[in-house]
């Protein structure tokens, strides 16, 4: 949340500083690329846990508990965690290259945190595969019927 209006107010300083005063910093530049990308990286986790994902719900939000959780548990085994598996496969040697070479700035002047901002991928697809898993779990429970919601924050907030 602190991250999206760092977002908003960084990006509001370049353009002040292009506009009003012929000025622009690199850095300054840069850093909003770094939040931006921070931002989503490490919310996407969350945005599942809270069932706030991007999904068609003509079909879904019609159906019945059980029916969401079994469905939610074939793609998470089919989709979401091959997916997290071939991300951290295929940015791992990346970003671990970035520190091996002790990657410098994108551009002269820039933000010194390359290595970092790559990490955020393979850190990304990790978190996500941990919340996958732990819907997963909750959707097993509601389909042995130890559970009512694989969402808990919706039976509290009273959306289907």
């Amino acid at each position: 949340m602190w991250l999206a209006l760092a977002v908003v107010l960084v990006q509001f300083v370049v353009v002040v500083l292009r506009y009003a005063f012929g000025s622009s910093f690199v850095w300054i530049q840069e850093s909003v690329i770094y939040l931006h990308a921070t931002l989503f990286m490490l919310a996407i986790g969350y945005t599942y846990l809270v069932d706030q994902h991007v999904r068609v719900d003509v079909l879904y939000a019609h159906w019945s508990m059980r029916k969401k959780a079994a469905v939610d548990l074939v793609s998470i085994i089919v989709a979401v965690l091959p997916f997290c598996a071939l991300v951290v496969w295929a940015s791992w040697g990346y970003a671990a290259a970035s520190w091996w070479q002790d990657e410098g700035p994108m551009a002269y002047g820039g933000v010194p945190l390359v290595p970092a901002l790559k990490s955020l991928i393979p850190l990304m697809a990790i978190l996500l595969a941990l919340q996958a898993v732990s819907i997963a779990i909750r959707c097993v429970a509601v389909l042995t019927g130890a559970a009512e919601t694989h969402f808990p924050q919706r039976a509290h907030t009273g959306s289907a």
